[in-house]
C-alpha cells in the first residue's frame, strides 16, 4: 500500500482527530456551535428580506416618495444592495476561511455585522443622502454577512461528525431559508411602530452574537497554506456584480418599453459579466492557487447539487416576491384591508409557509444522516413544484384556507429540499476546502435570491404589459376619467403599477392624484381611491402574469429535481473506519491521537 490511499482525505482525517481531542474535553462544544452559528445565519437571512416589507415606512421616515422615477434607483438597490454583497464575496470569504481560520473569518463578520447594525439605526439625514446613508451600510453589513454565511456551514461540518452532519446543517438550512420569511413578518411589525426598529432589532442580537462567537469558538478544522488569487477574485466579483446590477435594472422600463431589457446599459452589464465569469474559469484553471478549485464541480454529488441549490433558490425567491404582491396589490385590499396596512398583514397570511420549513427542514436533515439525501432531494423539490402549479388553479381571489394548505406544502417541500441537499454538498469536498465550497454554495444560493428578483418581476411585467394597459383605460374612462389622463394613465410602464402594489400604496390615488383628475366633476373619486376598484382591474392581468411566473418556477424545480436524482445518495461515511485506515496508511503513534 502506498503512503496514501487514493479515497482517503487526509485533511478531513486530520480534522476528525482534532474534533475528537477537543470532544474529550469539551463534550457539549459541537451544539454550541450549532447555536451559534445558526443565530448567525438567521440574523444574515432576516436582514436579507426586511426591508421587502418595510420600505414604505423607511421611504416616509427620510421623506422621500418610492414611486418617483427619480427615487427607483434608492429603491432597487436598498433591496439589492445587501443580496449583491452577500453574493458576489462568499467565495472569496470562504478561501480566506480555508487559509486563515475560517473561525476568525466567521468572528470579524459578526462584528462588522455588529457595526453595522449599529449605524444604520442612526441615519442622521434625510432625503436622498438618508437614502444612500442606509444603502452604504446595507452593503458593508452584507459584507459581514458574507463573512458569517461564507464559513458558517464549514465550521459546523468540521464540528459535527459525518453521521450527525444532516441534521446540523438542516437546522443551520432551516435558519437560512426561514429567515427570510421571519424577516417579512418581523420588518411588517416592527415598521408599524418606527421605521429605525427594523435596524434597532439586529444590534442586540449582533453584538451578543460577536462577543459569544469571539468567546466560545475555536478552529477544529484544517487551516490550507497559500495565497489569496487575486485575479480569480476580482474576475469573479466584478462578473458577478455587473451581471446581478444588469438583471437588477432589467425590471426598470426603457426606450417605451415595459422593461429595461432593451437598454445597453442592461445588456452591457449583463453580456460583460458573463464575459468576466468566463474570464473567472480561465483565470482558476491556470494558476497555482485558484480562489475556487473548478475541479470541485467533477465531483457528481458536488456540481448537481449545487445546480439543484442555484435553481430551488431562484424558483423560491422568485415565488416569495409573487405571493407579497398577490397578498397586498389584490388579496388583502379586496378584504378590506387598508394598503397601507398589507405589509404588516402580508407577513402575517404568510406565515404557514415558513411553519412547513419548520417542520420539515430538521427532520429531513436527520432522516438525510440514515437514508441519504437522493429521495428527500427529489421529493421536496417535486412536491415545491407541484404547489406552483397548484397556484395557479386557484382563482386570484381565493379562499385563504386553500392558499394556506397550498403554502404550507411549499414550506414542507422546500424544507425537504434545503437540508439534505446543503449536507450532501457539504459532505462531498475535502477537508480543506470546506470554505471556499461552502463560499461557492452561498454564492449560488444567495446569486438564485437576488437573480430572482429581475427574472420574475421582469416576467410579471412581460404578462401585465399584454392586458393591463387596456383594462386601465377602460376601468378608468368608466370612472369618469378624461380619455387623455386615462389613456396616459394605462401607458404608464406596469412596473409602475408593481411597485405601488408592493410598498402598500393605493396605485391609482398615487399615479392619478397628482394630476388633479380625482376633483374633476364626473370623477367617481371614491370609487377610484377606494379598496376594490385597483384589486378588481388588476385580476385578470395579474392572473396572466401569474402564469407565466409559476410556470417557470415549477420548470426550475423539475430541473432540481432531476439533478438531485443524478447527483446520488452518499450516505455518512463511517469515521471509525476511516480512521483505521488512516492509521494502516500512515500509522499515528497513541499520544497524538
Amino acid at each position: 500500500m502506498t503512503n496514501q490511499s487514493v479515497d482517503l482525505d487526509q485533511g478531513d482525517v486530520r480534522t476528525i482527530r482534532r474534533r475528537l481531542r477537543y470532544d474529550r474535553d469539551h463534550p457539549r462544544y459541537k451544539w454550541i456551535v450549532l447555536t451559534n452559528t445558526t443565530l448567525g445565519v438567521l440574523l444574515t437571512a432576516v436582514n436579507s428580506s426586511i426591508l421587502l416589507i418595510s420600505l414604505p415606512a423607511i421611504f416616509r421616515g427620510i421623506g422621500l416618495n418610492p414611486l418617483d422615477a427619480g427615487n427607483v434607483g434608492y429603491l432597487l438597490w436598498m433591496l439589492m444592495g445587501y443580496l449583491l454583497a452577500t453574493a458576489v464575496l462568499v467565495v472569496m470569504f470562504g478561501r480566506l476561511g480555508d487559509i486563515y481560520g475560517r473561525v476568525r473569518i466567521y468572528n470579524l463578520g459578526f462584528t462588522v455585522f455588529a457595526i453595522c447594525a449599529v449605524a444604520l439605526s442612526f441615519d442622521p439625514w434625510h432625503g436622498g443622502a438618508g437614502a444612500m446613508w442606509i444603502i452604504v451600510w446595507r452593503v458593508v453589513q452584507g459584507v459581514g454577512g458574507a463573512m458569517l454565511m461564507a464559513n458558517s456551514s464549514a465550521i459546523l461540518t468540521d464540528a459535527f461528525p459525518a453521521n450527525q452532519r444532516g441534521t446540523a446543517l438542516g437546522i443551520n438550512m432551516v435558519a437560512a431559508v426561514a429567515g427570510s420569511f421571519l424577516g417579512l413578518l418581523i420588518g411588517g411589525v416592527l415598521s408599524e411602530w418606527d421605521w429605525r426598529a427594523v435596524f434597532w432589532v439586529s444590534v442586540p442580537i449582533g453584538i451578543i452574537g460577536a462577543v459569544w462567537s469571539y468567546r466560545s469558538l475555536h478552529e477544529v478544522g484544517v487551516r490550507t497554506s497559500g495565497r489569496l488569487d487575486w485575479a480569480g477574485t476580482i474576475t469573479f466579483g466584478l462578473g458577478l456584480t455587473a451581471l446581478l446590477t444588469g438583471i437588477t435594472y432589467g425590471i426598470q422600463p426603457h426606450g417605451g418599453h415595459a422593461t429595461g431589457w432593451t437598454s445597453p446599459f442592461v445588456l452591457g452589464s449583463v453580456l460583460g459579466g458573463l464575459a468576466l465569469l468566463v474570464a473567472f474559469c480561465v483565470v482558476e484553471k491556470r494558476v497555482a492557487q485558484p480562489m475556487f478549485d473548478l475541479a470541485l464541480f467533477r465531483n457528481r454529488a458536488f456540481g448537481l447539487g449545487n445546480f439543484a441549490n442555484l435553481m430551488a433558490s431562484i424558483g423560491r425567491g422568485g415565488m416569495q416576491f409573487m405571493l407579497i404582491i398577490w397578498l397586498q396589490g389584490i388579496w388583502l385590499p379586496l378584504h378590506g384591508y387598508d394598503f397601507e396596512t398589507t405589509p404588516l398583514w402580508a407577513g402575517i397570511y404568510l406565515l404557514p409557509l415558513t411553519v412547513g420549513f419548520l417542520a420539515a427542514g430538521p427532520v429531513s436533515g436527520w432522516l438525510s444522516d440514515r437514508y441519504g439525501a437522493r429521495l428527500l432531494t427529489t421529493g421536496g423539490a417535486l412536491l415545491t413544484g407541484l404547489t406552483f402549479i397548484l397556484m395557479l388553479v386557484i382563482p386570484v381571489d381565493f379562499d385563504y384556507w386553500v392558499f394556506a394548505l397550498i403554502i404550507l406544502l411549499n414550506g414542507i417541500g422546500s424544507g425537504l429540499f434545503f437540508s439534505p441537499n446543503t449536507a450532501a454538498i457539504m459532505s462531498s469536498v475535502p477537508a480543506s476546502q470546506r470554505g471556499a465550497a461552502s463560499g461557492m454554495r452561498g454564492t449560488l444560493f444567495n446569486g438564485g435570491n437576488a437573480l430572482s428578483m429581475g427574472i420574475f418581476f421582469s416576467l410579471m411585467v412581460v404578462g401585465l404589459a399584454a392586458t393591463l394597459p387596456s383594462a386601465l383605460d377602460a376601468g378608468l374612462r368608466a370612472q369618469g376619467v378624461s380619455a387623455g389622463a386615462a389613456s396616459e394613465l394605462a401607458g404608464m410602464p406596469p412596473v409602475a403599477s408593481m411597485f405601488a402594489a408592493f410598498l402598500g400604496f393605493n396605485p391609482i390615488e398615487e399615479l392619478l392624484g397628482p394630476s388633479g383628475e380625482l376633483s374633476k366633476p364626473g370623477v367617481n373619486a371614491d370609487v377610484l381611491t377606494g379598496q376594490e376598484f385597483f384589486p378588481n382591474l388588476l385580476t385578470g392581468p395579474f392572473h396572466s402574469g401569474l402564469v407565466v411566473v409559476f410556470i417557470a418556477a415549477a420548470v426550475m424545480m423539475l430541473f432540481a429535481a432531476f439533478a438531485s436524482w443524478f447527483a446520488g445518495n452518499d450516505r455518512a461515511r463511517d469515521e471509525d473506519e476511516e480512521l483505521a485506515e488512516a492509521d494502516r496508511v500512515v500509522p499515528v503513534p497513541v499520544a497524538a491521537r
